[in-house]
């Protein structure tokens, strides 16, 4: 099933950008006037095999944000953000340019959500069968997402649902993820 799973994400996120392009214009002029920097922000992620590729987002943060800090997840009330880039990552919306990384084939629709590779030599040391969810592409959304495992939350729960999802593949079970996904909306409590 693994060119049934490749053409519906290559069909379905090329239509999406055509489809969302309007939006896409509105998002792009809204961060242009709202904060100076980039429209677009691209950090790099560990996908397929431990592979790293730049994933796309919508600008939510301002410049340099990492500067001091270096290497953080975003937490609730994180000052890093734009008053735009908090609406955006509060809705998902920032997420929407990875549809690009799908077409480019780096990414899939529905599989583990990348991590940043400065995390994951943490989280390999730390957390049992980690790097097994590099078996597959990485996913827009995933199984971990639509069961509330996402944002700052239990690791060894999202790699549970990680390995679930890797365990039992099949081509329906990523259209029950999608559906699962916009049934249950793109705001979360832990989109921050």
């Amino acid at each position: 099933g693994a060119w049934l799973k490749r053409a519906t994400d290559f069909v379905c996120s090329a239509v999406g950008l055509l489809i969302l392009s309007p939006l896409f214009a509105l998002i792009s002029i809204a961060i242009k006037f709202s904060s100076p920097g980039p429209i677009f922000y691209r950090q790099s992620r560990m996908g397929l095999d431990g592979e790293t590729f730049d994933m796309l987002k919508f600008r939510s943060m301002r410049m340099n944000a990492e500067q001091e800090s270096g290497p953080v997840w975003a937490k609730a009330g994180d000052d890093r953000r734009t008053w735009l880039g908090s609406l955006l990552r509060s809705t998902s919306l920032d997420e929407l340019p990875q549809l690009w990384n799908v077409v480019k084939g780096e990414m899939s629709l529905v599989g583990p959500r990348p991590e940043r590779p400065v995390f994951v030599q943490d989280f390999r040391t730390k957390i049992p069968h980690y790097m097994l969810r590099h078996k597959v592409k990485a996913g827009l959304t995933g199984w971990a997402q639509v069961n509330g495992w996402r944002g700052n939350t239990s690791l060894e729960k999202r790699i549970e649902c990680d390995l679930y999802y890797i365990r039992h593949w099949s081509y329906f079970f990523d259209w029950k993820i999608i559906f699962l996904t916009v049934w249950r909306g793109f705001i979360h409590t832990n989109a921050y």
